[in-house]
C-alpha cells in the first residue's frame, strides 16, 4: 500500500531512520543485557529488515528500483555467503575463543583500550577505528585492479534494496572483516565492543541500501545515510569514487572523499562491465583470466559508463 499523503510521507522520510536505527539498537540492546547477544541482534536485524521492506513498498525512493531484477536469488546467495560469515562469527565468537587473542600492550590484561570507560563511549571508539580500516580496505577495492573484481559483484547492481546489503563475493566480505577487527584487536578491545560495532555496521548496512524515500539533514555528516551511498553507486566516477565510509564519514571528511550535493543522485546505477548473471559464475568472475575485456568491450544493450577502475 502507497503513502499517498504528502504531509504523511514528509515526515516519515525525516523519522525513518533514526527511528528505525534507535529501534533495531534497542531490541540489541535489550538481547545484550539479558546475555543473549545473538537472539537479541537476530530480532533487532529481523525488525530492520521487515521495517524497510514495508517502507520500500509504500513509500520508495525510486519506484523503479522495486521492479525485479532477476537478481533476487542471487542476492541471496551471496548474502548467506558473505554476511553469514559476519554471522557466524557474531554466534562463535566466544566459543572460538577469540577475545584470548588480544594482546595487552600497555597493562598485563587490558591493553591500551579504555575498559573502564562508558561502554557507550567505548563503542563510538571502537567505530571510528574499525571504520579506519573499512574505510581502506573498500577505497582499495576502487583502484586496485584484482581487488576491484571482487567488489564489483557489489557495484554490478542495477538498483539499491535492502537485499543488495549483502551482495558481495565473500572473498570482500572476509577483506572488510579482517581489516576492521584487526584493528580492534590491536587496540585490545573487548568482545563486547566488538559485538556491538558488528551489530552497528550490520544495521547501518541494510539502512544504506534501502529503496526508501528519506531525509537526513545533519545526519549525513556522522553516519553513512543512503543518500550519501546512492553517490557511491553512481557510474559517473566523480560521484562513485566518494563516500566510502561503511558507518560513518569521518575518514571522508579528513580524506576528501565525501560528496554530497543539493540534487537527486542517479536512478541508472551499475558498472561498465559485463557481470555474469549467475551465482556461480559471479564466485568465479574475479578469477578470470579474461575480465579485462569486460570493462573495455561492454555488452551493447548495457549502457556506456566510467569504468571503476581507470584504463591501462
Amino acid at each position: 500500500m502507497t503513502i499517498s499523503s504528502p504531509r504523511l510521507r514528509y515526515m516519515i522520510s525525516w523519522l525513518a531512520w533514526p527511528v528505525i536505527f534507535s529501534g533495531a539498537m534497542l531490541i540489541t540492546g535489550i538481547g545484550f543485557a539479558h546475555d543473549m547477544p545473538v537472539i537479541g541482534f537476530n530480532l533487532g536485524y529481523l525488525f530492520l529488515g521487515l521495517t524497510l521492506y514495508a517502507l520500500e513498498l509504500s513509500m520508495p525512493h525510486e519506484k523503479r528500483w522495486n521492479d525485479d531484477d532477476g537478481q533476487t536469488l542471487v542476492g541471496l546467495l551471496h548474502t548467506l555467503t558473505s554476511k553469514g560469515t559476519v554471522q557466524t562469527l557474531f554466534v562463535f565468537s566466544a566459543a572460538l575463543g577469540i577475545s584470548s587473542y588480544i594482546t595487552p600492550v600497555s597493562e598485563p590484561g587490558h591493553g591500551i583500550w579504555p575498559r573502564e570507560w562508558p561502554l557507550v563511549i567505548q563503542v563510538a571508539i571502537g567505530i571510528a577505528a574499525a571504520e579506519f580500516g573499512l574505510y581502506w580496505g573498500h577505497r582499495i577495492a576502487h583502484v586496485w585492479r584484482p581487488m576491484w573484481h571482487f567488489h564489483a559483484i557489489h557495484h554490478s547492481v542495477t538498483k539499491l534494496w535492502i537485499l543488495n546489503t549483502g551482495r558481495f563475493h565473500f572473498i570482500d566480505s572476509l577483506k572488510s572483516i579482517a581489516a576492521a577487527m584487526t584493528i580492534l584487536l590491536l587496540l585490545g578491545a573487548p568482545m563486547e565492543v566488538f559485538h556491538w560495532v558488528a551489530a552497528v555496521t550490520a544495521f547501518i548496512g541494510m539502512l544504506t541500501h534501502c529503496n526508501v524515500e528519506m531525509r537526513f539533514g545533519w545526519l549525513s555528516y556522522i553516519f553513512n545515510t543512503p543518500g550519501l551511498h546512492r553517490w557511491h553507486h553512481s557510474r559517473d566516477l566523480r560521484e562513485g569514487d566518494k563516500n566510502f565510509g561503511e558507518n560513518i564519514v569521518i575518514w571522508d571528511l579528513l580524506f576528501g572523499t565525501y560528496f554530497d550535493e543539493a540534487r537527486r543522485p542517479p536512478e541508472h546505477i551499475g558498472i561498465k562491465e559485463h557481470m555474469p548473471p549467475g551465482f556461480f559464475q559471479q564466485l568465479a568472475y574475479p578469477f578470470r583470466r579474461n575480465y579485462a575485456r569486460d570493462w573495455k568491450n561492454p555488452p551493447k544493450d548495457q549502457p556506456k559508463a566510467p569504468s571503476a577502475i581507470p584504463a591501462e
